[in-house]
C-alpha cells in the first residue's frame, strides 16, 4: 500500500490545519494508520494513529489536546486536525501504514510511505 499525505502549508501559530492521508488502490480500512512528522535536523517521531477497525485512537503527548486523528472509511481517508499548532510543530507530516496492534510509535513498524507534507508554523 502507499499512501499520500496532503494540506500542509503556512500558517500562524494559533491557527489549525487538516491534512488528509489517502492510498491508491487500496483500502485503508484494511491497516491501522499513523501520522509521523520529521523538523530539519531530527528524527521522525509519532503523531497520532487510528485502529483501523474500532477506531481507537493513540496520540504523542506533545500534541494531546490540540490534534485528532479520525477517518471515513466510505471516502478511504484518514485525518488530521491540528489545532493551536505551535512553531514547534514545524515539520513534514507523514502517514504511514501497519497490521501491527502494539507498539503504536514505532516507525519501524509502518510502511507505505509517501513523500509527506510539509507543515511550517510561524510564531
Amino acid at each position: 500500500v502507499q499512501l499520500q499525505a496532503s494540506g500542509g502549508g503556512l500558517v500562524q501559530a494559533g491557527d489549525s490545519l487538516r491534512l488528509s492521508c489517502t492510498a491508491s488502490g487500496r483500502t485503508l480500512t484494511n491497516y491501522h494508520v499513523g501520522w509521523f512528522r520529521q523538523a530539519p535536523g531530527k528524527e521522525r517521531e509519532f503523531v497520532a494513529r487510528i485502529h483501523r477497525s474500532n477506531g481507537a485512537t493513540s496520540y504523542a503527548d506533545s500534541v494531546k489536546g490540540r490534534f485528532a486523528i479520525s477517518k471515513s472509511n466510505i471516502k478511504n481517508t484518514v485525518w488530521l486536525q491540528m489545532n493551536n499548532l505551535k512553531p514547534e510543530d514545524t515539520a513534514v507530516y507523514y502517514c504511514a501504514a501497519t497490521t501491527v496492534v502494539g507498539y503504536v510509535a514505532e516507525v519501524n513498524n509502518y510502511y507505505g510511505w509517501g513523500q509527506g507534507t510539509l507543515v511550517t508554523v510561524s510564531s
